[in-house]
């Protein structure tokens, strides 16, 4: 944990060169380039130490769903060599201790405070410079904004009538108690089945007396299988780490459909490749085929292979059928990797309420009341997700160029010129942003290069003694449009996803994520021609663009 003293700590007042919000992966990583760079820097984090995303879902069950030694940062070799990680996906303790492990070894904690929220944050257009201001008082004025806050670090509240008045326990997956929770001898209430929710029940169910879970809409879930991770899987992941490294640093990153890599062969051969991939398990299922995620019929054969694994999983038919999903093609949801998800249903103190027969109408002091039942709980478990990908730079009052509202821009849905910037706001940068590959790529990765991407343009500036750097917004408008046909032509936009931000009432209905391939090398293209796309400008070119 961070020093505790921070509770007592002065504001935090004055210039320096740049501020970075969240200590999560991307601010660490930030915070150690820029310093690198000699850039003086402060960060502000509102946990009361770094981690994150893996700082605030404590809830039974979080694990990662990408393999552990891919899950690790690659720019500090000797750190990967080092750090030995326990399981082919690791729970979340183990990656909130990695976070830790990195900021000490570095020497992080010094450049962050902790326990702080950053309320507003102004661009002082005389100046070229942010006016950060936060909830403990802190006042500093910088050259560069950097928002690491991360694509899924919002949780969302449903809006269900009578939440206020319940008098048991309530919980959010994405605020878990850091002591954790017993629910021996309770009856426990989950609301929700995305990933959140598909990993903690099974844990719940083990302690709870009863569990009831509250199921609006099914997902597709593909067993873990994990495994302790032996001395041959490290050898074995050294051996191709130059293959895997030229990968990860060559030019693509996004989605790429390989339609050479179709299915072909017989029914009986193509399930024998379904048959492998389950038992490797993860999310590598939906690698199949190049074209699973561009092609219904070829994601048609996969999601019926899913549905017939969980109606041989789950022992009761009705129950079974409740669970397979048909509202989307699979991997067009955010597809879920378990332990023991679709088995929890066999357990006797385990049972399933389809929220679209019997919708919940209120919630009393002691129960949940639906439309054709009341069910009496202890304990209510809400496992809704997040206000994903622009829930936490929407939280912030951030105003830009003329006093333009953030919110505003964003009104209408998120626009930022590759995921990097946005046009409006100066000297601004987002780690992962909408129009990136973010959430649908190895995050770890995706936060590498736009850390190294944004070190790389402030360096730059630094060098030709710039102070302004501005995304032009006709050219943002054609990133948008290109991210968006570039969706259209895959299978995403079928689905009512938290990628669309549908699950959030009333959030505009936009893809976020870019999924066409070569985003890299679009992204060093751009730096490499002078910062095609941007307005670089010197301060008295700036004052008098002003003027």
């Amino acid at each position: 944990m961070a020093d505790g003293s921070q509770m007592a700590r002065r504001p935090i007042e004055g210039e320096i060169d740049a501020v970075v919000v969240g200590a999560g992966f991307g601010g660490l990583y930030m915070l150690h380039k820029l310093r690198e760079l000699g850039v003086s820097v402060q960060a502000f984090e509102a946990g009361d130490d770094v981690g994150g995303t893996w700082y605030w879902n404590r809830y039974p069950g979080a694990r990662c769903d990408i393999p552990s030694l891919f899950y690790s940062y690659t720019w500090d070799e000797a750190l990967q060599k080092d750090w030995r990680w326990s399981e082919k996906y690791a729970a979340q303790p183990e990656i909130l201790a990695y976070a830790k492990h990195v900021a000490d070894r570095h020497d992080l904690l010094p450049l962050i405070a902790f326990e702080t929220r950053v309320l507003s944050a102004t661009f002082d257009e005389a100046n070229d410079r942010w006016r950060v201001v936060t909830d403990r008082g802190d006042a500093v004025s910088a050259r560069w904004l950097v928002m690491a806050t991360g694509c899924l670090s919002t949780p969302r509240a449903p809006a269900i009538p009578g939440v206020e008045t319940f008098a048991g326990e309530t919980y959010h997956t994405a605020a878990w108690p850091h002591e954790g929770v017993d629910f021996t001898g309770k009856t426990v209430a989950v609301i929700g089945t995305g990933s959140s929710g598909i990993q903690s029940i099974p844990q719940i169910a083990a302690q709870a007396d009863h569990v009831t879970v509250f199921q609006r809409t099914p997902n597709f879930s593909v067993p873990a299988n994990n495994t302790p991770l032996t001395d041959a899987d490290i050898d074995a992941f050294w051996k191709m780490y130059p293959d895997y490294m030229a990968l990860v640093k060559g030019p693509g990153m996004g989605f790429g459909g390989n339609v050479a890599n179709s299915p072909g062969g017989t029914p009986q051969e193509r399930r024998q490749k379904y048959e492998e991939l389950w038992g490797v398990g993860g999310a590598g299922f939906l690698t199949a085929w190049g074209n699973l995620l561009t092609s219904i019929e070829v994601n048609d054969e996969a999601a019926d292979f899913v549905r017939e694994k969980i109606a041989q999983t789950v022992k009761d038919p009705a129950t079974a059928e409740k669970l397979k999903p048909y509202d989307h093609p699979i991997g067009t949801k955010r597809i879920c990797v378990d332990t023991d998800y679709y088995e929890t249903y066999n357990r006797p103190n385990v049972s399933l309420v389809n929220l679209r027969e019997e919708p919940i109408e209120e919630i009393t002091a002691h129960a949940l009341r639906t439309a054709d039942a009341t069910y009496a709980v202890d304990a209510l478990v809400f496992a809704t997700g997040f206000d994903a990908m622009t829930g936490a730079l929407l939280a912030i009052d951030i105003k830009g160029l003329g006093g333009l509202e953030f919110r505003a821009a964003w009104a209408e849905g998120p626009k930022a010129y590759l995921g990097l910037a946005v046009a409006g706001f100066p000297n601004m940068f987002i780690v992962t942003g909408p129009g990136s590959p973010s959430v649908l790529s190895n995050m770890i990765s995706s936060i590498e290069q736009h850390v190294e991407w944004i070190a790389g343009c402030i360096a730059h500036m630094r060098d030709g003694g710039y102070t302004r750097i501005a995304a032009d917004a006709a050219t943002q408008e054609d990133w948008v449009t290109h991210v968006r046909e570039v969706a259209d032509k895959t299978l995403f936009p079928r689905a009512a996803s938290w990628y669309m931000g549908a699950n959030i009432p009333g959030k505009p209905r936009v893809f976020m994520p870019y999924i066409g391939a070569g985003y890299r090398r679009t992204c060093a293209e751009v730096a490499a021609e002078g910062y095609r796309g941007f307005a670089l400008t010197k301060a008295a070119e700036a004052v008098g663009e002003v003027a």
